[in-house]
């Protein structure tokens, strides 16, 4: 299927044409029409599934119809809310790319930078509004937005609202706006509290369903070095030193962690930069984007900053911590394999972080191969409880015990000893 066959206008596909954009991601190809249809919409989707463009496309076409049907047009008649800075700078950035030739007016606010300009683009007048609830909730409280006149609601990242405390301001901005409207739901997970707004808010909606979070995308080839805590940063500098590695996205636990592995990067020469909650605004756009037009080499991020980070043609993801909840680490390989390239995801596993690797494990119900071919293997002898899997050899890529997962490879996770999980993994 391509674009063409969705009923999309030509202000449209000329933009999608524009950029590279030829056949929609099944979440796009579902969400589209249905949304076209003016229909709530409920969708389960995980980053990396195009679903940005999947609410964007149909939205920007509802609003130019209204537009060229000269119906009142005045006022916010589209708001999105999303949990970090990021994820709606690049959703609106997406709005611009997709709608470059429709005229329509869009903005993104979010707290951390002076509201000085925000406010004064809101005074000249916006179709689109792109928000964090923070930011939106101190501005309709001083009476610079005015939601009387929305049509369309869109709450993306639903659960990662959830897990960063915006539930409360989502509701208070929920009791602001019309009652009557469309409203998009957007969530990679569904836990309980999150199945209990959506329900509040949808009115008979459609759902959407695309690649369950507990999957990992078939197009990202993964491997696990089990390395003392220690020599972390000793394999870390040996893996980049393959020139292969044009770009990667380190992942830590911490802000703490985030900083130091910079430093001890650019130590050895190697051009990196953190992003997380305690940079500035600036400051974490100035990383992305020196990461994105490639000065910075390597970019070390917490989770919460890097959701939303969508790089092109981003080839790995390096775990340096694994994340003690398991779907991040879906969320985090998530960042490279995207729109169906191909990337690679390594991680790193100490002696305390068997018990994460036994849950992901679990929730993506097959073993991560492991890497034997490196300099730096494990000593510590345990790693907790033994998940199962299947001994599945990873595929060739890159230079042995580099960039990629040799043939030495293969596949397990943390046994109850390290001894006992080789002798396993050796048998399966």
């Amino acid at each position: 299927m391509s674009f063409e066959n969705l009923k999309l206008i030509e202000p449209i596909l000329k933009a999608l044409k524009h950029e590279g954009y030829t056949n929609p991601t099944p979440i796009q190809e579902q969400s589209i029409p249905i949304i076209l249809e003016r229909k709530d919409l409920l969708g389960c989707a995980q980053t990396g599934t195009g679903k940005t463009a999947a609410f964007a496309i149909p939205i920007l076409q509802i609003l130019y119809q209204e537009k060229v049907q000269n119906r009142d047009h005045k006022g916010i008649k589209t708001l999105i809310l999303t949990p970090t800075r990021e994820l709606a700078i690049q959703i609106d950035e997406s709005f611009a790319a997709y709608g470059k030739h429709t005229g329509l007016k869009h903005l993104v606010i979010f707290g951390g930078v002076s509201q000085h300009h925000q406010v004064e683009a809101l005074k000249r007048g916006v179709d689109i509004l792109v928000a964090t609830p923070g930011r939106l909730l101190d501005l309709v409280q001083q009476k610079f937005v005015h939601l009387e006149s929305l049509k369309i609601l869109v709450l993306d990242e639903a659960d990662r609202m959830l897990d960063m405390g915006f539930v409360n301001d989502v509701k208070k901005i929920i009791a602001k706006i019309p009652v009557k409207r469309q409203t998009l739901f957007f969530s990679a997970t569904m836990p309980k509290e999150i199945q209990t707004l959506a329900d509040t808010i949808l009115n008979k909606p459609e759902k959407v369903e695309v690649t369950p979070v507990s999957s990992t995308a078939d197009t990202i080839q993964q491997g696990i070095y089990f390395v003392d805590k220690n020599d972390k940063k000793s394999l870390l500098i040996h893996i980049l030193k393959d020139k292969k590695i044009e770009t990667a996205l380190v992942f830590t636990r911490t802000k703490h962690g985030a900083d130091k592995v910079v430093k001890d990067l650019i130590r050895v020469g190697i051009t990196a930069e953190a992003i997380h909650g305690n940079k500035s605004q600036n400051a974490r756009q100035r990383a992305l984007t020196n990461f994105k037009n490639r000065s910075t080499r390597i970019l070390v991020a917490t989770d919460i900053a890097a959701r939303g980070i969508d790089v092109d043609d981003l080839t790995h993801v390096i775990n340096y911590e694994l994340p003690n909840v398991p779907e991040t680490y879906v969320h985090r390989i998530g960042r490279t394999g995207r729109a169906g390239a191909s990337g690679i995801a390594l991680s790193f596993c100490d002696a305390d972080e068997g018990e994460f690797l036994y849950d992901i494990h679990k929730l993506i119900t097959k073993a991560i191969p492991v890497i034997d071919d490196q300099p730096y293997p494990m000593k510590a002898p345990h790693l907790g409880p033994a998940p199962k899997g299947s001994g599945k050899k990873a595929p060739a890529s890159g230079h042995r015990g580099g960039s990629g997962m040799s043939g030495a490879s293969r596949g397990g996770g943390g046994g109850k000893k390290f001894g006992e999980f080789r002798s396993r993994a050796r048998r399966d």
